[in-house]
């Protein structure tokens, strides 16, 4: 069995942070939830970097918004993807920092689902190719076999 990815999730809003959790959960990813940019900041401190898979925060918070964390995040972890998702849609460009962004509302949780999937396998690297046997040796095994 393959050992389940952690999620750092990070909103503000209880019920929003119980939802994703619970989604993120029943597919199989253990999360670590943080209700404010500053309490995951605590955890990214006490994480060693490459034992969390990626973040996934609010871009509108108090305090400090998603693109900070996210920011601050990569100084602590520099391999660690990170997604930000925001309610509302024009503020695409406030959200430099992450590797991908996701409107709420304009997206489907199963693309949420798909798009953490493809950010935890790309941090993990590309799988190792396995040297498939050439042609021509197969090919000179069959020959010598039949002509014996």
């Amino acid at each position: 069995m393959r050992p389940k990815k952690t999620i750092l999730c990070v909103d503000d809003n209880e019920q929003i942070l119980s939802v994703r959790t619970f989604l993120l959960e029943t597919r199989g990813y253990r999360v670590v939830a943080a209700h404010s940019a500053q309490e995951a900041l605590t955890v990214l401190d006490q994480y060693l970097p490459g034992t969390l898979d990626l973040i996934l925060c609010d871009l509108i918070m108090p305090q400090m918004d998603g693109n900070e964390l996210v920011r601050r995040a990569k100084q602590l972890h520099p391999g660690l993807p990170a997604m930000i998702v925001s309610g509302t849609v024009n503020a695409f460009d406030r959200a430099l920092h992450a590797d991908v962004f996701l409107p709420k509302g304009a997206s489907s949780p199963a693309e949420m689902i798909e798009r953490i999937r493809v950010l935890v396998a790309r941090k993990r690297g590309p799988k190792k190719a396995v040297p498939a046997p050439s042609q021509s040796a197969s090919l000179g095994a069959f020959t010598h076999a039949t002509a014996s």
